[in-house]
């Protein structure tokens, strides 16, 4: 198995001249992996880097990715020999969550797209970029009972990174949307002056992410609202109604989770419409003057893919500093 073959290799990254000269390397450059429509590109570009390479297998993803950033990804990462990606500085990845996720049947490493992290690990064992930031849900953390993080993290230290995780919560960095993440850092060198970025960016008001005039498209019929009002009743408004797999309904002044492949009736905005792709893509942390995909239900899919922006890009920030 590739892991067994990344430690018995431990030995041939290991010399002190290589962690000499990559410490003293500074984050120029990057490469976006399982790339989605860009989040992690639009975070790790504000911070000043460049993008080199960047690979994504969904078709519809690529063309949004093309239309905001000016070419298109490369396509899937398991065909894609490490040789041919070039040099760079950060490696950004928020490889598929759904073999981890709760929402899904969290069969972890035993789907087969829980092993494209060995994707991951195969490029920065042939390419030894100075540092990596991972994205995925926070139920990476307990899959297997932690069975599987030790595995990730001991994959990656074998190759002479040190590593640290958290889990942050995109509301912590002034988006209104409850998601929590858990990103994971290493660096060639070592982290001792890599800090996590405080939680302190005040949550901004939901009523600045919603559209003024949304398109009657987007509201529910009147058997859904009567339904969902019959049910619950709320003092906050704007809120965000959230219906959970019991149908028990809450809600709140901001969003829970955006979902990629979940009904688009979980969430209602005052219990009477869906929120619109705009208003999805900013709860995301992306600017207006994103090109969105035409189409609703691939934009709706592909903003519940997303990473949150401000979030990664206070992450990639501090690793750069580092």
């Amino acid at each position: 198995m590739y892991f067994q073959t990344l430690t018995e290799s431990e030995s041939t990254h290991s010399s002190i001249s290589e962690h000499q000269n990559v410490q003293r390397r500074k984050l120029n450059t990057f490469i976006d992996l399982f790339a989605g429509v860009g989040g992690f590109h639009i975070a790790a570009a504000a911070v000043g880097l460049k993008c080199v390479f960047s690979s994504e297998i969904d078709e519809p993803a690529c063309s949004v990715y093309e239309s905001n950033f000016g070419f298109p990804p490369h396509g899937d990462i398991t065909c894609i020999d490490a040789s041919e990606i070039p040099d760079h500085d950060l490696l950004c990845a928020g490889f598929p969550c759904q073999p981890f996720s709760i929402i899904g049947n969290r069969q972890g490493f035993a789907d087969t797209r829980g092993t494209l992290f060995f994707d991951i690990a195969r490029i920065l064992d042939y390419k030894r970029p100075t540092a990596f930031v991972l994205e995925n849900v926070k139920q990476l953390v307990t899959s297997d009972g932690g069975r599987i993080m030790d595995r990730i993290i001991a994959v990656l230290q074998a190759m002479n990174y040190e590593v640290d995780f958290r889990v942050l919560n995109a509301l912590d960095y002034g988006l209104p949307q409850r998601r929590e993440r858990v990103l994971i850092v290493g660096r060639i060198g070592g982290l001792a002056k890599f800090a996590w970025p405080e939680p302190n960016t005040p949550m901004k008001p939901l009523s600045e992410f919603l559209e003024k005039s949304p398109d009657k498209r987007h509201y529910v019929s009147d058997r859904i609202r009567n339904a969902r009002q019959k049910a619950h009743q709320s003092d906050i408004k704007p809120s965000v109604w959230h219906e959970n797999k019991g149908g028990n309904i809450s809600s709140h002044p901001f969003s829970c989770a955006l979902r990629a492949g979940a009904s688009y009736n979980y969430l209602l905005v005052n219990g009477e419409r869906r929120l619109t792709p705009r208003e999805m893509f900013r709860l995301q942390g992306f600017p207006d003057s994103f090109t969105l995909h035409e189409v609703d239900t691939q934009a709706r899919k592909q903003a519940g893919n997303a990473v949150p922006v401000p979030m990664v890009k206070a992450v990639i920030r501090e690793l750069a500093h580092a």
